[in-house]
């Protein structure tokens, strides 16, 4: 079975990368870019809407 993850992009620094929604924090809640250390709420980071409601959804 493939593991869900969600698709990632940092909007400063434009890295891209993908986790599962396990390992991250709820929407609303405060991430931090492993690129650049930028810190905005967690669904600002996911690449598109559909990543943000399975970030919501399994999160």
């Amino acid at each position: 079975m493939d593991e869900t993850t969600v698709q990632l992009l940092c909007p400063e620094c434009a890295k891209d990368w993908q986790l599962s929604p396990g390992k991250l924090p709820a929407a609303a809640d405060m991430f931090h870019c492993p690129n650049c250390h930028a810190t905005r709420r967690m669904a600002e980071f996911t690449r598109t809407d559909r990543d943000l409601q399975t970030l919501k959804q399994l999160g």
